[in-house]
């Protein structure tokens, strides 16, 4: 039933390039840490970047589990289900990293997200993940459910900060500098960007 793939490339690029939800697991390296596991969506914030690596947007948002995670082991999974067509889920195991708006890659990866306008969702960061095992499996349990369109919701709320601002909300927010187990999250105040 389920097979595993060298590439993300053909069919299975544009499988995953098509759903407008996607999920993100990480970890700490602790036995009794706490598992993370993140919906994302927003059409535009997913991008392939290469066969072996891609990228999402990181929003502004109630806490920071994946960068805290990412920051200190790198371990991540990213997930696709067909909730239309035919049936299928898509697993991306890899190694994730933060790129932070004030790291000098920060403003060529802004370039593969044409479609979406960053400035109002209180942009923090663009995770980039270099994928090691990518395999799907039949998705036969998984419903149909319908797309109707994405929330205004969060583009209304995050638009109307400034950088200076963005900062005093996640400062004051109990699991953005820092994870629920207390690893190192989001730097703070925000780095400038470089764009």
């Amino acid at each position: 039933m389920g097979k595993t793939y060298e590439r993300i490339d053909g069919r299975l690029r544009t499988f995953i390039e098509a759903q407008p939800l996607f999920f993100t697991a990480t970890a700490p390296l602790a036995g009794d840490g706490t598992v993370n596991l993140s919906p994302k969506g927003l059409t535009g914030c997913f991008a392939v970047l290469d066969e072996l690596t891609v990228a999402y947007l990181d929003f502004a948002g109630s806490n920071a589990e994946t960068i805290a995670h990412l920051r200190e082991n790198g371990r991540i999974t990213l997930m696709w289900c067909a909730f239309q067509g035919p049936p299928n889920i898509v697993r991306v195991h890899g190694r994730g990293e933060p790129v932070f708006r004030d790291d000098p890659r920060f403003p060529e990866l802004l370039t593969h997200f044409p479609d979406i306008d960053t400035g109002v969702h209180g942009l923090r960061a663009v995770i980039v993940v270099h994928a090691e095992l990518i395999r799907d499996t039949c998705g036969y349990a998984v419903p149909f459910m319908a797309y109707e369109s994405d929330r205004d919701l969060h583009g209304k709320r995050f638009a109307r900060e400034d950088d200076a601002s963005l900062s005093a909300y996640f400062t004051k927010k109990e699991h953005i500098a820092h994870s629920i187990d207390g690893l190192p999250g989001l730097p703070l105040p925000l780095p400038p960007s470089t764009v």
